[in-house]
């Protein structure tokens, strides 16, 4: 037996494709059948599984676990819930080898995908690949595994409050009807201090907005409710609550990079001079801010699992990324956990004796653009970037080539990369004035024409 998968389905960090159309139940059976294979070869025998609220989430869950056992491994089923309960009962059951979260992320409904991890380490990029070299040969091992549901939804709420250092804050929780809502729940049952919540029942359609708290158009509900009721802050959560959104007493939002900015002090008080990780989409205050307290300030490539990998490497502490994902291993696990997250930004305005708004207020405000995406054939989009980088090299420009090009001019920076899970260039610029942001612009459109593109309509998520 043998199979082939969709040529758009297996991607850089995960797999995801659209339910019916290019991800099915046969997929579902032949990653349990790879990534069994694979844990047994490695000498395992038991798999974590979760999976996200989604309508399609079950029936892809039974066929995982269906391929999973085929292969010979066991499957220990913790049901629905967010992405890092998945991650945490892989980093702390007994003698479990890997997790797999069926999941569709941030995306749209019809979405779906797998998010993995093997033996405690990010599973990404040549292992994905090797799952659709496994299935056209037919590569599998045979057996015959078991299955068994746990329940650690409460284990997990007990480890996210173990982190707490201690305030008691009025605080809005928007869930989104994502993955986290039960979790987010249970949480503030047992948080000091007041809350109120949105959208925490799980609903795979999505009814009330779009579950992507990069997007500041979804935050407007979290929004009105920190201004109706004059809360301290508010945060929110993706589809599968791995990635956060934050808000401050006055509404405005606290990005990704402002964020680690603020989680930084407090790790860094614990671990003078460590290194701190951001991805090239991080505002150089950020960094400056890093340098400020003492750290190490060291920008990456985007993507959650080659953060993750560069953790391991370097012992970082804390790493972010602008797309909410956040990852704290002082203390934690490593893993990009959204709730973590939030427990963090407690503790971390209780340990700083400030408000989360003045924590805000003290991060010195950039003229920058949002991160701007441009659809563009995927056959081209990585030879775009080599084009440009060639370009700016021949001119002597000032140029990190981390992940793309971050170009860095008296102006400010701007960067240009190829998204590596969509057919999609993605520009950011962020300048010390509206006229020298206009520049940097300028640059970007003079590179694009020059590869035959414009900066036409944005592509979305």
């Amino acid at each position: 037996m043998t199979h082939r998968f969709h040529p758009t389905t297996l991607r850089e960090y995960d797999i995801r494709g659209i339910v019916g159309e290019t991800l099915g139940e046969d997929d579902a059976r032949a990653i349990g059948r790879g990534f069994g294979t694979l844990v047994a070869r490695a000498g395992g025998k038991r798999v974590a599984v979760g999976y996200d609220g989604r309508t399609s989430s079950p029936m892809l869950e039974a066929a995982l676990v269906e391929g999973l056992n085929a292969s010979g491994v066991d499957a220990v089923r913790i049901g629905l819930g967010p992405t890092p309960m998945l991650y945490f009962a892989e980093a702390t059951l007994d003698q479990v080898d890997g997790g797999i979260e069926i999941t569709g992320s941030h995306n749209p409904a019809d979405y779906n995908g797998f998010k993995m991890v093997f033996q405690r380490g990010p599973f990404f990029g040549a292992d994905i690949q090797r799952l659709g070299e496994m299935a056209l040969a037919g590569d599998w091992e045979s057996g015959s595994g078991t299955s068994e549901e746990i329940d650690i939804a409460d284990a997990y709420v007990d480890r996210l409050l173990a982190g707490l250092a201690g305030g008691e804050y009025r605080i809005g929780w928007d869930a989104g009807n994502g993955a986290a809502g039960a979790i987010v729940e249970k949480l503030i049952a047992r948080l000091p201090g007041e809350h109120f919540t949105l959208f925490t029942d799980i609903d795979g359609s999505f009814p009330n907005h779009h579950p992507d708290p990069t997007d500041e158009a979804n935050l407007a509900d979290l929004k009105k409710l920190v201004a109706d009721n004059n809360l301290d802050f508010g945060v929110a959560f993706d589809g599968d609550g791995d990635r956060i959104g934050a808000i401050d007493g006055t509404g405005r939002v606290i990005w990704g990079d402002q964020l680690l900015a603020i989680y930084a002090e407090p790790v860094l008080r614990k671990e003078p001079g460590a290194t701190i990780i951001a991805d090239v989409k991080a505002s150089q205050a950020l960094y400056d801010r890093v340098g400020e307290l003492g750290g190490n300030p060291l920008m990456w490539k985007t993507g959650h699992s080659l953060i993750k990998s560069k953790m391991k490497e370097t012992g970082c502490p804390l790493a972010g990324e602008m797309s909410g994902h956040v990852f704290f291993a002082q203390n934690y696990y490593g893993f990009d956990d959204a709730l973590y997250a939030a427990v963090q930004l407690i503790s971390a305005a209780h340990i700083l004796g400030k408000s989360v708004t003045e924590l805000r207020s003290a991060i010195p405000d950039m003229i920058n653009t949002p991160e701007m995406r441009f659809q563009v054939d995927e056959s081209r989009k990585f030879a775009v970037i080599d084009e440009v980088l060639a370009r700016l090299g021949a001119e002597g420009a000032d140029v990190n080539d981390t992940d793309g090009a971050r170009v860095n001019t008296e102006d400010g920076w701007w960067l240009l990369r190829a998204s590596n899970t969509q057919d999609v260039l993605v520009a950011r610029a962020e300048a010390k004035s509206e006229a020298g942001l206009g520049r940097l612009m300028a640059q970007i459109d003079t590179q694009l024409a020059a590869s035959g593109l414009e900066r036409g309509p944005q592509a979305g998520h």
